[in-house]
């Protein structure tokens, strides 16, 4: 199932239809049409060419801050995955709450489980995480794709469409694919000790590896048993193996705290509803892959996705408030202008020299790097604003905070694609964004919110300060 996630595509002339009919309706001979533009005109499509650049080309860029004497020199990493759950929606319940498809493109998460437009305080807490450590915070960004539809329909038309039924026949068949829905254990765990952490760790990559070959049973095993089948041969073993684990998560924890108690209730999984998972009217009715007009081409997963914490090159930082939220970049910057946009790209072997604006083309060896570095300097009271920034600012060239500001951990997330060369080459990928923008590298963006328990952000405040290499 993992191998097709992302895989979708939703065709040029769906696209085109979208954009320049949009959806007429005619009730008693009115007629209601709601357009993705102005008619005669497809959404954003084919990113220009000139957006793409040699990064050997490009002049160093990068130039960081000297350390001062009381400067917070620690990391904390903290390991949420790359979103092999396939966990993508287009909404932004920070900057457009409560609206379904608000941001107009698709969103990569990780960390927390439930993040969609009706998200707020106390749902995020509730949920579930990828973060192995527990952390619930929510962390997304546009999702990046390749796109070479024009390339492969010129060249080959008949070949191009063959290839496109089989793949939606494929996608057809793994959304048929049973698999299993197990409590999420690690948000549930109490705090754990640091003489324990390795441990948890060991156990909670057990349990995936655990789910992973139950779910590879379910599709192995299509036809075979009667009615108890699934119950008697995958489900009921993959609970005993589950309590196993968990309860040795309880003994480790017991060691040095308080044994955690009804931790085996979380031990039973069931088989996933899909119905439940992708409820109707959702999404567009023409695209309940999730992809959207003009954000078209096949979704590529980070080869890798590090969320790190670093401290400040000037002072010693303070714990974040629980459900601060955070911007980086600007998704409208061809709307609101350069102010709140950042250079975001790079390729790896550049990061410490090189950050641009523009799509990368990297030298053979090197991969597509996204580094999105977010504003560390708080106001110390709010944990939003109104334009979702005043709050939280970044600190000036020497690594400050202004007046009335408190350096607090700075979030980096850094994905890493792998990237064909010659689809770099040809100008073929694109982040995903407001149709407006026309997948303009300069729009790129990510967003946080803070659901950290008190714990887990003093163990982050306590590494960085004292100038610790941490990973959880």
């Amino acid at each position: 199932m993992a191998s097709n996630r992302g895989r979708h595509r939703i065709t040029r002339r769906t696209k085109i239809a979208t954009g320049a009919l949009g959806l007429a309706i005619a009730v008693g001979g009115l007629a209601v049409v709601a357009t993705a533009g102005e008619p005669g005109e497809a959404r954003a499509d084919a990113v220009d060419k000139a957006f793409f650049v040699d990064i050997t080309t490009v002049r160093p860029t990068v130039r960081p801050p000297q350390q001062g004497g009381n400067a917070s020199r620690g990391t904390f990493t903290v390991n949420c995955g790359r979103n092999e759950n396939g966990h993508f929606n287009p909404d932004n319940f920070i900057a457009q709450p409560g609206i379904r498809n608000g941001a107009e493109h698709l969103h990569d998460y990780v960390g927390n489980l439930s993040t969609n437009a009706d998200s707020n305080d106390k749902s995020l807490l509730k949920a579930g995480t990828t973060c192995k450590n527990g952390d619930k915070s929510a962390y997304y960004w546009p999702v990046l794709r390749i796109d070479k539809e024009d390339e492969a329909q010129e060249a080959n038309p008949p070949a191009q469409k063959q290839q496109r039924a089989q793949q939606q026949a494929q996608d057809k068949q793994a959304g048929k694919a049973p698999a299993v829905d197990c409590p999420d254990v690690a948000s549930r765990l109490p705090d754990v000790p640091a003489q324990a952490q390795a441990e948890i760790q060991r156990n909670l990559d057990l349990l995936d590896t655990q789910i992973a070959e139950a779910d590879k049973r379910l599709v192995t095993s299509r036809g075979e048993g009667g009615p108890n089948f699934i119950q008697n041969a995958i489900l009921g073993p993959l609970k005993d193996k589950r309590v196993a684990t968990i309860d040795r998560m309880a003994i480790a924890i017991g060691r040095t705290a308080a044994k955690p108690q009804g931790l085996d209730k979380l031990a039973a999984c069931k088989l996933k509803d899909a119905a439940a998972e992708n409820p109707p009217g959702e999404l567009p009715e023409e695209n309940d892959n999730n992809e959207l007009p003009g954000n078209d081409g096949m979704i590529q997963r980070p080869e890798q996705a590090e969320i790190s914490f670093r401290g400040s090159p000037a002072e010693k930082v303070t714990a974040m408030p629980q459900f601060l939220r955070v911007l980086y970049g600007d998704a409208k910057v061809g709307q609101n202008g350069p102010k709140n946009a950042r250079d975001s790209w790079t390729c790896t072997g550049f990061e410490d020299r090189v950050l641009i604006n523009k799509y990368p083309i990297c030298p053979q060896g090197s991969k597509v790097k996204r580094i999105h570095d977010f504003p560390s300097c708080w106001d110390g009271k709010n944990t939003d604003s109104a334009n979702h920034r005043t709050h939280i600012v970044y600190p000036d060239q020497n690594g400050k905070c202004g007046n009335g500001f408190k350096a607090v951990p700075q979030l980096r997330i850094s994905l890493t694609y792998n990237i064909p060369l010659d689809v770099q080459k040809a100008g073929q990928y694109k982040v995903d964004s407001f149709p407006e923008e026309e997948h303009n590298p300069f729009s790129d963006h990510d967003d946080f919110a803070n659901v950290m328990s008190q714990a887990i952000m003093n163990r982050l405040v306590d590494c960085l300060n004292k100038n610790k290499t941490c990973a959880e």
